[in-house]
């Protein structure tokens, strides 16, 4: 029987075993059949040797993330051990990239391999979609890389918008006027900003129009110049909304349409917007689609539970 011997130097092992060793009681599930065992700052394994070698890989990949985000989590020790394509390990390398400085000393950065993905392909094309279910982070990240062309003077303003259609609850029983109304429909646009601009800079950034958060019926008319653009919940545009929207795209403009065709709230029989152009523009150059998948959820656990749940039943409607 073969044994290897890894010794954690630079890192806390009580932060890096986890809590009970939780984080070993992981990789022993995902390694059934290596002997693995935590000792002060030590981990053995014992088993075949082809197997330790992908244990060794895995681990290797498991401290240069603890290294670079201070911290493991179920999630990211399932994203790292179970990457296919050797993604983790050819992305790792260039995935040290802080995007944006954010609120309180928080550092922002891509944490996947498709959201990686994102960011370089936001670096070469002027137009991305960024396809995938909830929670993948597809409209943090681009919220980040809106920040950070505007920290950095690529643009002068960002203009962040959605369609109005409601998931099943009507905005108009909503009190207030119509900036009021969509407020709670943009929150999650306006959570992403509160991470990454502080406070009172980011409320003079929206009163002298540096950022703006419009309903897409706003978009109409205008040509949109130096500005970064996200279209999110994009799969709830129709047809002539998307279209609307592609043909706003100014000089010196970034546009970032994020989607999920799995959601799509429209009235029966409308087709979307998002399926359609992506269908449309699949050969475009210049245009680039990301896909996100279950991988890149970095909500709680459950979520990527909840997403795989809904998804058999889909398969079988």
């Amino acid at each position: 029987m073969n044994e290897i011997i890894l010794e954690l130097t630079e890192i806390s092992p009580r932060e890096f075993f986890g809590q009970q060793n939780e984080h070993i009681d992981l990789l022993k599930k995902y390694f059934p059949k290596l002997k693995i065992v935590a000792r002060g700052n030590k981990i053995k394994a014992f088993g075949d040797e082809e197997l330790l070698e992908e244990f060794e890989k895995r681990f290797d990949l498991l401290t240069q993330h603890f290294i670079k985000y201070n911290k493991l989590d179920e999630n990211s020790i399932e994203r790292v051990l179970t990457s296919s394509e050797d993604d983790e390990l050819k992305s790792s390398k260039n995935s040290g990239e802080t995007l944006v400085h954010g609120v309180s000393g928080r550092l922002i950065k891509a944490q996947t391999a498709n959201q990686r993905r994102l960011v370089d392909a936001s670096k070469t094309n002027d137009m991305v979609f960024a396809i995938g279910p909830a929670g993948t982070g597809k409209t943090y990240t681009g919220v980040a890389l809106a920040v950070k062309a505007l920290k950095e003077k690529q643009v002068k303003k960002i203009i962040l918008t959605r369609p109005a259609v409601e998931a099943g609850e009507n905005l108009g029983f909503l009190p207030g006027d119509l900036k009021e109304k969509l407020d709670p429909y943009m929150q999650p646009l306006y959570d992403a900003l509160r991470d990454m601009i502080p406070a009172e800079k980011l409320v003079h950034y929206i009163e002298n129009g540096t950022i703006q958060i419009a309903p897409m019926a706003f978009m109409r008319g205008r040509t949109l110049d130096n500005a970064f653009v996200i279209l999110d919940e994009a799969q709830n545009t129709t047809h002539a909304q998307m279209k609307m929207f592609l043909t706003r795209m100014g000089r010196n403009a970034k546009f970032l349409i994020t989607g999920d065709p799995g959601q799509i709230d429209l009235p029966r029989r409308t087709i979307s917007g998002l399926k359609e152009a992506l269908l449309i523009l699949q050969n475009v150059e210049g245009i680039e689609v990301i896909y996100l998948d279950d991988k890149d959820v970095i909500r709680h656990k459950l979520v990527k539970k909840v997403i795989e749940a809904y998804k058999t039943i889909e398969h079988h409607n």
